[in-house]
């Protein structure tokens, strides 16, 4: 089935491209129907499911159209980095998974969010609709995580789903190499925090995603897919409490639905971890340029002296 996963890699698919929309009328629309008015697609199998699967149908690229693209040792990778930007298995991979779950019969409320790699505009607006199913939902499980390793934790420091379900995640699936992980970044499941007890990202077998060196291990989705297939939902456990917030240091506070995001622990946290935080954005593709732009910051004059300095320390590294 591999060989479709291929197919559907071909496809460059930024917010709004025309080949976005192929893409979505090929490989989407005849399983989930039309979009919602924001741009997700939902599609329910079995009578009130207790567990929501996501993916999302943006990918990073810069530019739509198709890709050429090279399978040596069952990884896939893209075959000109003049042409394209990166592969795109961020979220590929987790619809095909998806899909094949859908196949199968596994029971969930599927989604394929809109506008996540700019965003998450679709599950943003989503969860803001309340839709009915969304009630009865106890996880979120997004395929949407690098390596073959994580059951994630933690989204930008902030707790969202326990070390529990981690581990129960894991049981569940017979893949006892899928540990919790605390690194996570900010991602569709996130929107669905303060609702669901456990919301969380699983790995797919991708790396280095949004660069010209991502690659996709084929073999890995393979044995994720079937894992997923034949699982014991049984064994998962919903332990996390979505009305507090408890962050990497250990604090926890009641938390309202109606409070806005916390700027101050945000700016606590670029402070305690730039690196990380570093190369997060450089990850998303922006460089201190674009950055500056995005921020409406106007006085560059300290950065260029910063690199005035960092140039004389280690040799000329400029903005851009």
């Amino acid at each position: 089935m591999t060989h479709s996963l291929i197919e559907m890699l071909r496809y460059k698919r930024p917010e709004g491209s025309l080949t976005q929309r192929e893409f979505c009328k090929r490989f989407l629309e005849p399983t989930f129907g039309r979009p919602d008015k924001h741009g997700n697609y939902i599609h329910i199998v079995g009578k009130k499911p207790n567990l929501c699967f996501t993916a999302h149908h943006d990918t990073v690229h810069k530019d739509d159209g198709m890709q050429q693209l090279v399978v040596m040792n069952d990884v896939v990778s893209i075959a000109d980095p003049k042409t394209s930007n990166c592969l795109g298995a961020d979220c590929t991979t987790g619809i095909w998974l998806i899909l094949g779950m859908i196949e199968e019969g596994v029971e969930g409320v599927y989604v394929i969010h809109a506008a996540e790699e700019v965003g998450c505009k679709g599950s943003s607006a989503l969860v803001s609709d309340n839709p009915k199913w969304l009630g009865q939902i106890d996880a979120v499980i997004s395929f949407d995580r690098y390596g073959d390793k994580s059951v994630i934790t933690h989204q930008m420091g902030i707790r969202t789903a326990s070390d529990a379900f981690a581990k129960s995640f894991a049981e569940a699936l017979n893949l006892p190499q899928l540990q919790a992980d605390d690194g996570g970044s900010y991602t569709d499941s996130n929107e669905y925090a303060l609702d669901v007890s456990e919301c969380t990202n699983i790995s797919v077998g991708y790396y280095g995603q949004h660069g010209v060196n991502e690659t996709q291990d084929l073999d890995f989705a393979d044995v994720l897919l079937t894992a997923l297939c034949l699982a014991d939902w049984s064994k998962l456990v919903f332990e996390r409490d979505p009305t507090k917030v408890e962050d990497t240091w250990g604090y926890s506070s009641k938390y309202s639905k109606s409070d806005e995001v916390n700027t101050y622990q945000l700016e606590e946290l670029v402070i305690d971890y730039p690196h990380k935080i570093a190369q997060l954005l450089d990850a998303y593709g922006f460089t201190p340029y674009s950055l500056m732009e995005e921020c409406q910051i106007d006085d560059m004059s300290q950065y260029y002296n910063y690199y005035d300095n960092y140039g004389s320390r280690r040799g000329k590294k400029y903005l851009g």
